[in-house]
């Protein structure tokens, strides 16, 4: 009996369980555009999720040849470049100190022998009391001469040495050829985000390729455009203004989506759109069609309500909705218009 008890007990809570989950999946299904799941198609990648955006690297990929501006790259055979050494300026003032305390020191020593301070006052040593003597003079003009010849040798030796270093450099510094930028190949990259980079980068030289005229920044502009215009169309239950914008599959979806909205007496209302960015996550060419998926980043009030009383039925009026969906755009390849194919979730 008390095992019948919580049999029954324990499939009444999974009931309730399914159920709830069941009134969520339904309150949600006319949750803008698309009704929040994943729809159309992707081509060859349709059953692969959405690559996530990341903001790309901030790092150059490497180039054959080129070095960082301030660099010298050295080549088989060639001697490397000879940095000169420190200059020591203290050197010279420790030796003009040397040679000051030798002059005082020797002057100090005569006027020792010859008797002290007094023997510079005696006949022969510059006549008469405490003034500049003979022998000062000579020791004076000595001390000059020392200090002139040797800040003309130091001065003879650094032009000597500068002239060395300057005919080193430019024998070893050759100019570097000016190759043209070339990305990494995909094994050479040190990264998922780099791998992912350049695939991002190789599908967009594609698609310019056949179309001179196609520019990243003016298409994640367009898709911004595009995204609210069928936004309008399915709040207004009706695709058919924006059936060029949409690929047949798309239009049939989302039509019979609208459909659905109005035969229940539905509306879906979206207030307040807001969208932060529009960024370009995936690019590239199949069987003679571009491909691009954008990672559209934004907020808006969504919410459904009675067609009849305006009684709010699923959503709010006052809270905003955050999401993030890949909206992926196809068409032929060339210059041609571009089509919504599909409308997935972030993995």
């Amino acid at each position: 009996m008390y095992i019948s008890k919580c049999l029954k007990g324990s499939l009444i809570l999974l009931s309730l369980v399914f159920l709830c989950a069941w009134a969520f999946q339904a309150n949600d299904a006319w949750a803008r555009a698309g009704g929040g799941s994943s729809v159309g198609s992707r081509g060859s990648r349709s059953a692969s999720p959405p690559r996530a955006y990341t903001p790309p690297s901030t790092s150059q990929p490497s180039q054959p040849g080129m070095t960082t501006p301030g660099t010298t790259t050295q080549r088989p055979g060639m001697t490397p470049p000879v940095t000169p050494p420190p200059s020591q300026p203290s050197s010279f003032w420790r030796s003009f100190g040397g040679g000051m305390l030798g002059g005082l020191a020797g002057g100090l020593l005569f006027r020792s022998l010859f008797g002290g301070p007094s023997a510079y006052g005696t006949p022969g040593y510059g006549g008469g009391g405490g003034g500049i003597g003979l022998f000062d003079i000579i020791l004076l003009c000595g001390i000059g001469y020392l200090i002139y010849w040797y800040i003309k040798k130091k001065r003879q030796e650094a032009a000597a040495t500068e002239g060395y270093y300057q005919s080193t450099s430019q024998t070893v510094q050759m100019p570097q050829p000016n190759y043209p930028p070339v990305y990494d190949t995909p094994q050479a990259q040190a990264s998922p985000q780099g791998q992912q980079d350049w695939d991002l980068q190789q599908g967009l030289s594609y698609i310019q390729q056949m179309d001179p005229n196609f520019d990243a920044a003016r298409f994640e502009d367009q898709c911004m455009d595009v995204f609210f215009k069928i936004q309008g169309g399915w709040a207004n239950r009706d695709l058919t203004p924006v059936r060029n914008l949409l690929t047949e599959e798309m239009y049939r979806l989302l039509q019979e989506d609208a459909a659905k909205l109005r035969a229940e007496g539905r509306i879906n209302r979206l207030d307040n759109i807001a969208v932060r960015s529009v960024d370009i996550s995936e690019a590239w060419q199949e069987s003679g069609q571009d491909f691009i998926t954008v990672r559209i980043y934004a907020n808006l009030l969504d919410y459904t309500v009675d067609e009849k009383t305006d009684q709010v039925l699923s959503g709010s009026k006052t809270e905003p909705v955050k999401f993030e969906e890949y909206w992926t755009f196809t068409r032929q390849v060339g210059n041609n218009p571009w089509q919504l194919s599909a409308i997935q979730q972030p993995a």
